[in-house]
């Protein structure tokens, strides 16, 4: 049976909701619905709408009030939900939660930009090396991984408009891009790349500007799967006709 899975940024879950969010996920209807940057605390989201359509919910919060924050909505129910990566300094900040099925588990994952300076980009490196640790340790029991979320670097130049504008600015960074070659060389896939090779696929844009009509956009939204998944991909596309925020949804469908 096809399973769908949507990730989403959406920039604060309850502005999202004000901006007809629930229609559009009920006209969606995926299986399974990742989304970051909730901005929310469990209390403050409307779960009763998502059981409403038909949605178990997961929700992995930040300590800090309107910051961060994932959730996980499936029509399936887990086996096992955990939440963080076992490092309180990076999940105090609610950007990891994994939900585990029959035959396979899905993480949606919110990584911190760096945008803001050089504190915070050095979080992000050190996030970024735990998160490597933490996926090569899950996929020891649970081998086939769809990691799922914004990870807030564009891989390759094909991700981003005017790369060589972009070289020295947080989420294209040399060592942000070394990165990304080490984890997709553990074994894993970047699943809209299996089925679209085409350059100007993007997933956020920034306010300014005019960008997202003028579609100066970055690709920093991704299902990443283990190899093993590989022969029970249908497809992946980009839902870039979505505006609830300033990213729009990715979705991979999977037969297993």
């Amino acid at each position: 049976m096809p399973i769908r899975i949507i990730s989403y940024n959406v920039n604060g879950l309850r502005a999202a909701f004000g901006k007809g969010f629930a229609d559009w996920l009920k006209t969606e209807s995926p299986d399974i619905l990742c989304v970051q940057e909730t901005k929310a605390q469990h209390e403050q989201i409307d779960t009763k709408v998502l059981e409403y359509l038909g949605y178990n919910s997961y929700i992995h919060s930040a300590e800090k009030k309107g910051y961060s924050g994932v959730a996980l909505f499936s029509k399936m129910k887990p086996k096992a939900v955990t939440m963080g990566m076992g490092i309180e300094r990076f999940d105090s900040e609610g950007r990891i939660l994994c939900a585990h099925f029959d035959k396979f588990s899905v993480i949606s994952t919110y990584i911190p930009s760096g945008t803001t300076g050089d504190e915070r980009q050095d979080f992000k490196m050190e996030f970024l090396d735990a998160f490597y640790r933490y996926i090569a340790e899950t996929r020891k029991v649970h081998p086939n991984l769809v990691v799922s979320g914004d990870y807030n670097i564009c891989h390759k130049p094909i991700d981003i408009n005017h790369p060589k504008k972009h070289e020295k600015m947080s989420g294209f960074l040399p060592d942000e891009r070394e990165w990304f070659d080490k984890f997709i060389e553990m074994g894993l896939i970047d699943t809209f790349r299996v089925f679209n090779q085409q350059a100007d696929q993007y997933s956020w844009w920034s306010y300014r500007a005019n960008s997202r009509a003028k579609n100066l956009g970055w690709r920093i939204d991704y299902h990443i799967a283990t190899e093993t998944l590989r022969p029970y991909l249908l497809s992946a596309r980009i839902l870039n006709h979505v505006e609830h925020s300033d990213h729009c949804p990715v979705e991979v469908t999977i037969d297993i």
